[in-house]
């Protein structure tokens, strides 16, 4: 696959890239579980693969996430070459603290996981979700935290993972970070991430697009799945959802397919992430990435409608 930039740090990803979050095993979230053995497998499968963006955190699983992926990397022998691997720095799950000190420990816990001694590219994660965004931002708060990690070179890039644009577009105004990552804002369903991502467009931030199929139903299909953005599917989105995939159905594509290419075609994104589970996932989305669709599909799926709310107003959160 090509390589993009995340901005001028001299790191290039490949357009598509994976999240681990369901390999961290998150039943409350995704609604399965997933065992050790079957994640150390996805994990094989994505090293010896053309993909080289690996999308981890410190709370995927309360920790289970990056330590399979520590297992992996010592399995295989380390990173493969030119591999690039993301984690995020997370607040204290029981306190919600995520002061300056909580920021060193949450890499330091992250580091020992992963048995890296450095991080290629570094997020601070979900601030909506802490106790208090005072401490976050403030002077030595937990963000001004997050560049010296940078220029002390534990990592090589920084970024700001959330969800609540409400949030996240005010901080990309204020701070220089290298990337962003937001998920479910920009797919098929929803565009409510559109103003955010020309802002960093034109930052020269890297737009790492997340959660494309909309937390799983557009890979799976609205026949096996009843949910969406990790919630219960309204009757309106099941409806939805349907009119896009009889459009895929009337030209012979998958669904998954053009939810997926929609976010890889759109030149603001450098990559984008699919949550995987198993080792057919990872090769089902390698061979969607690279299927050609015809510009007449392009037209009639552009044509449909989407929302621009937030789709996650409403969820409540469970972070395993």
């Amino acid at each position: 696959m090509e390589l993009n930039n995340i901005g001028g740090t001299g790191l290039r990803v490949t357009p598509l890239s994976f999240g681990t979050s369901a390999m961290g095993d998150m039943p409350d979230t995704y609604g399965y579980p997933v065992d050790e053995e079957q994640a150390a497998k996805t994990l094989g499968a994505i090293f010896e693969g053309p993909v080289n963006f690996l999308d981890t955190s410190n709370n995927y699983g309360f920790g289970r996430s990056e330590e399979r992926i520590g297992a992996a990397i010592r399995a295989h022998g380390g990173l493969p070459e030119g591999f690039v691997l993301a984690t995020k720095l997370d607040r204290d799950m029981e306190t919600g603290r995520f002061d300056a000190a909580r920021v060193r420990q949450s890499l330091e816990e992250s580091l020992g996981r992963l048995g890296l001694d450095r991080i290629h590219l570094l997020h601070l994660h979900d601030p909506e979700h802490s106790r208090d965004l005072g401490e976050i931002t403030c002077r030595g708060g937990a963000l001004e935290e997050l560049f010296k990690l940078r220029e002390e070179g534990l990592a090589q890039a920084v970024g700001l993972a959330m969800g609540r644009i409400d949030m996240q577009f005010p901080l990309l105004r204020e701070w220089p970070f290298d990337a962003l990552i937001n998920h479910n804002r920009y797919t098929l369903l929803n565009r409510s991430a559109n103003q955010m991502f020309d802002f960093a467009c034109e930052r020269g931030m890297a737009i790492l697009n997340a959660a494309p199929y909309a937390g799983g139903i557009l890979a799976k299909g609205s026949a096996n799945m009843r949910r969406v953005t990790y919630q219960d599917a309204t009757d309106e989105i099941l409806s939805h959802v349907g009119r896009i995939e009889a459009v895929c159905a009337r030209h012979g594509v998958a669904t998954g397919e053009v939810a997926l290419q929609f976010s890889m075609r759109d030149h603001r994104i450098a990559s984008t992430i699919v949550g995987v589970s198993k080792p057919s996932r990872v090769a089902e989305a390698v061979k969607w990435a690279k299927r050609d669709i015809s510009p007449e599909l392009w037209d009639e799926i552009l044509s449909l409608d989407y929302s621009e709310e937030d789709p996650e107003a409403n969820r409540k959160y469970r972070p395993g």
